[in-house]
């Protein structure tokens, strides 16, 4: 029996060898066309997986801006800054202009700048600067608040007690006494400044404060201003009419 079987693969084994049988090969399993559809499957499915991807992001609402959140903000509502943005909710973020955002929430008065930024999966975060009053000019029969650019951010019937009165010929933010008188302002620290009542400004080199105890001081330009502030804060210690620190290296009382 074993006989027979052996006999029986050589005959086999014999007749493959006489026609030239060889068995499939893994190059033959990869030929040519098999490898272009190969490729074209895979390709096809990457298009697909990017253009899923896109959809989700740039078109679907599933990525969309579902809240808005304001930050910085404390005399501009908050219901302000978002209607000012524009962005409807369901937009896709990815989609939002930060920079047109930025632009229209910077055109509410009380703001000063803005800045927009993206928080996936879906909030448009809003971050606001506000204008803030560093002094006050009469317009007439009501006050004009202005900040440190000499824009208007209020106008009251009455100016506040804690901000100092601009006297100034014509007020606005391009002129030379005005911004003059504003840079004074901004660069008074605190203590010095709730204690200036007005500010007289007949022309930008020669801008005087008056205090609200009755005092004078005699500033001159707006130049060296931390020396100066820094000379007054000391000399107002000394019991006297007038100050003048227009050379913060010469000074002179009163």
């Amino acid at each position: 029996m074993r006989w027979t079987e052996e006999r029986a693969l050589r005959s086999e084994r014999g007749t493959r060898e006489g026609t030239g049988y060889q068995p499939p090969s893994r190059d033959a399993a990869a030929s040519p066309s098999n490898r272009v559809w190969r490729t074209a499957f895979l390709a096809l499915l990457t298009v697909g997986v990017v253009g899923t991807a896109a959809w989700l992001v740039f078109v679907s609402p599933v990525l969309g801006v579902r809240e808005i959140r304001v930050s910085g903000n404390l005399a501009v509502p908050a219901a302000e800054v978002r209607g000012a943005a524009g962005v409807a909710e369901g937009t896709p973020l990815a989609t939002v202009d930060l920079a047109e955002v930025e632009g229209r929430v910077a055109a509410i008065r009380r703001v000063e700048s803005a800045r927009a930024d993206r928080r996936w999966p879906g909030t448009l975060v809003i971050e606001v600067v506000e204008r803030e009053p560093v002094a006050a000019v009469a317009m007439g029969a009501k006050t004009a608040l202005v900040d440190r650019h000499g824009v208007v951010v209020e106008i009251k019937d009455v100016a506040p007690p804690t901000l100092p009165v601009l006297r100034l010929s014509s007020p606005g933010p391009g002129d030379p006494a005005t911004g003059a008188a504003l840079a004074v302002v901004s660069t008074l620290p605190r203590e010095l400044l709730v204690r200036v009542a007005e500010v007289l400004v007949p022309s930008p080199e020669a801008v005087s404060l008056r205090l609200r105890d009755g005092r004078s001081v005699m500033w001159g330009g707006s130049d060296r201003a931390e020396e100066k502030a820094r000379v007054l804060t000391v000399l107002l210690r000394r019991p006297a009419d007038s100050y003048d620190v227009s050379s913060p290296d010469v000074v002179a009382v009163e």
